[in-house]
């Protein structure tokens, strides 16, 4: 089993090389984009089922050095589960891509720069979620970053240029300040592997402990885009082409969380945050979704919504019992999943009226039935309707949550309630604008200003393009990730257990140990 480990890495980054080479022929682009990730989803597959049945994790020593000198990659339930989320969301992204280039041609989405940086991008992500030390975690943000950059300014028009620099200088700041945090736990402890660090961690001062804590969770949560970093997000993820919006919103923001998951329960059990977490989940949660609120165009209503849902993760972090971390562990899967599968809607929506915008468009119900009911689905699943995977995530939550029972708790058991009932306010109202009201009745409804007028200096609420055939591969890949939001729902009971486990597993640090019996067998 631990040889099928690195190839969660190398094959995407033999896959870049492979596209590269093949530059010209789309075909071939397309084919080698496919099979490769869908053999990273075979594998994590494959690895999930064999450390979930047998309750150990595979540690594998790059290189044949020995642990904990080498690069050592660590595949747990937690970075299993994710690989293989991720390796799903990857795959119906690139479907979609491949739809939309082509109808479109390379005009947004240059095929012969496209695949090679998503599969890179791709690489940069499981090797992040399966990296056994501080420095490779911070090889995967960096993989990250060079791959974001380009895929979020393709196309090369000034929105996007302007608004890459600007995810890139925050995305370097952050780079910055977690590879300080690495050099100073080096030059504190003489190791950055994550079982040592847990081991050794305890033998510095409280006062040398929080410092190193606090940069570090600084630097992931500006990647994670929690308040008050996360100002660079809403106006950085609605430029970029319809399918790169999607894998960024589901995916990159989930990564600063992850590492924020290892680094609180292994690194630093020792020394506490949570009350700081807590507060800064809550801001998260309401300056997030009344952004929303006050936006017109759907991509960036969900980008505002994406940072407020981030809070919800946070809170279950912060709460710190394993039903919490179980809880935060499923509701990051269903947010992965149904935070794209929004924005693939939306991409649909803009082919087929021209805008994004919920002044601008109307009469969807019966111009476009299908699309309707593949933006209503995950709509009232982010919402926490139940009973969807969301309500099941949020009230496992406030459950764990009222467990501690303490004010500060409640207080963000209400803040979530007031997020969630925010949230499907905010996706219904843009449901009864762009599809329900009907053409005729669009001056009406701007005229109302007890409805409506506060919108009408949105940002990009004017915006209109032409509108443009939907080939059916996107409308088939988008209905797929509809098709799994709901089966996390049919299948949340065999999910959450799997999420408990992991939570279980997350209370007890990784010892050096138990990594070496596990590279070893």
């Amino acid at each position: 089993m631990s040889a099928l480990v690195p190839l969660l890495v190398t094959l995407p980054l033999l896959g870049a090389a492979l596209v590269l080479i093949f530059g010209r022929q789309r075909r071939v682009q397309v084919g080698v984009s496919i099979v490769t990730l869908t053999l990273v989803l075979v594998i994590a597959s494959v690895l999930l089922y064999a450390v979930d049945t047998t309750g150990q994790a595979i540690a594998v020593s790059v290189g044949g050095w020995p642990i904990p000198f080498g690069i050592v990659l660590y595949v747990d339930r937690l970075a299993a589960l994710l690989v293989v989320i991720s390796s799903v969301v990857l795959l119906a992204v690139l479907l979609f891509s491949v739809g939309q280039g082509a109808a479109d041609g390379d005009d947004d989405t240059p095929v012969t720069i496209f695949h090679p940086s998503y599969l890179i991008l791709a690489a940069g992500i499981f090797n992040a979620f399966i990296a056994g030390d501080l420095f490779n975690l911070y090889v995967g943000f960096e993989i990250l970053l060079v791959a974001s950059y380009v895929l979020i300014t393709l196309g090369s028009t000034e929105n996007r240029i302007r608004t890459g620099v600007v995810y890139i200088v925050v995305s370097l700041m952050s780079s910055i300040l977690f590879l300080a945090a690495i050099a100073a736990i080096y030059g504190a402890l003489g190791t950055v592997n994550i079982a040592q660090l847990a081991e050794r961690m305890s033998e510095l001062p409280q006062s040398t402990q929080l410092v190193l804590h606090l940069m570090l969770l600084l630097a992931f949560s500006i990647k994670a885009a929690v308040f008050p970093l996360s100002f660079w997000l809403p106006d950085s993820y609605p430029t970029a082409p319809a399918p790169v919006t999607a894998v960024f919103a589901g995916l990159l923001t989930k990564v600063g969380v992850y590492a924020m998951i290892r680094t609180e329960t292994q690194i630093f059990r020792d020394n506490d945050v949570n009350t700081l977490l807590l507060f800064a989940a809550l801001a998260t949660m309401i300056v997030g979704v009344l952004g929303a609120v006050a936006q017109a165009e759907l991509k960036r209503i969900l980008s505002f919504t994406l940072v407020s849902h981030v809070g919800y993760l946070v809170f279950g972090l912060a709460i710190a019992t394993p039903l919490a971390l179980g809880a935060t562990i499923y509701y990051m899967v269903h947010h992965i999943v149904v935070q794209t599968t929004l924005f693939l809607a939306i991409g649909l929506i803009e082919r087929r009226a021209g805008s994004t915008s919920i002044l601008k468009v109307n009469g969807l119900m019966r111009a476009a039935p299908v699309i309707a009911v593949l933006y209503f689905l995950p709509a009232i699943n982010l919402g926490g309707l139940p009973p969807f995977s969301g309500f099941i995530g949020k009230f496992a939550l406030f459950q764990a949550a009222a467990e501690v029972g303490t004010p500060l708790m409640y207080a963000l058991i209400i803040g979530g309630i007031i997020t969630s009932l925010l949230t499907l306010y905010t996706l219904m109202r843009a449901w009864n604008l762009a599809f329900w009201r009907e053409e005729d009745d669009q001056t009406d409804e701007l005229a109302a200003p007890d409805r409506i007028s506060y919108l009408d200096e949105a940002p990009a609420a004017d915006e209109q393009n032409e509108r443009r055939v939907i080939p059916r591969i996107m409308t088939a890949t988008t209905a797929g990730m509809v098709a799994v939001t709901v089966a996390l729902t049919l299948f949340a009971g065999p999910l959450y257990e799997l999420c408990a486990r992991i939570g279980d597993a997350l209370q007890d640090p990784i010892s050096l140990v138990q990594l070496e019996q596990e590279a070893q067998s």
